[in-house]
């Protein structure tokens, strides 16, 4: 049995949390946290998650270019996989997963991740929560 190289799938909601301080709690900091001696993995729509998030909030003026820029040079250095099989699946195994579980797309990708490795999850979007929880997929660190 090979040993699996990542902590966790790590999704958009928690990576936010660490942009703004007003969505910042104990779990995503502990998470942040881990990303010392761990490494996670994310499907290949979490970059275009996260800058969609920022673009939003750039435009909404919560933050400014320079935080968009640091905190994009931020994750950069962190030991963030970016999983190069998302789309090959999207239409597969992502697509029977979100149907059967309610979810839409771009969240089953991350719940697909979790299942198809075998690791946690960590997220704080509900329905995420609800659809790992009905399927077993582990919430919490190892």
């Amino acid at each position: 049995m090979k040993k699996n190289i990542y902590a966790f799938v790590l999704d958009c909601s928690i990576t936010m949390a660490w942009c703004f301080e007003d969505e910042s709690n104990d779990q995503s900091d502990k998470i942040l946290e881990s990303l010392r001696n761990a490494t996670a993995v994310v499907p290949n729509i979490w970059s275009l998650e996260i800058s969609n998030v920022l673009l939003q909030a750039k435009k909404k003026k919560r933050i400014n270019d320079f935080q968009v820029a640091s905190f994009i040079d931020a994750l950069s250095a962190l030991p963030i996989i970016i999983d190069a099989s998302t789309s090959t699946r999207a239409m597969h195994s992502i697509f029977l997963l979100a149907n059967k579980t309610n979810l839409t797309i771009y969240d089953a990708a991350y719940l697909e991740l979790a299942l198809r490795e075998n690791i946690p999850l960590v997220t704080l979007d509900k329905d995420l929560i609800r659809a790992a929880r009905e399927l077993d997929v582990s919430l919490t660190l190892i």
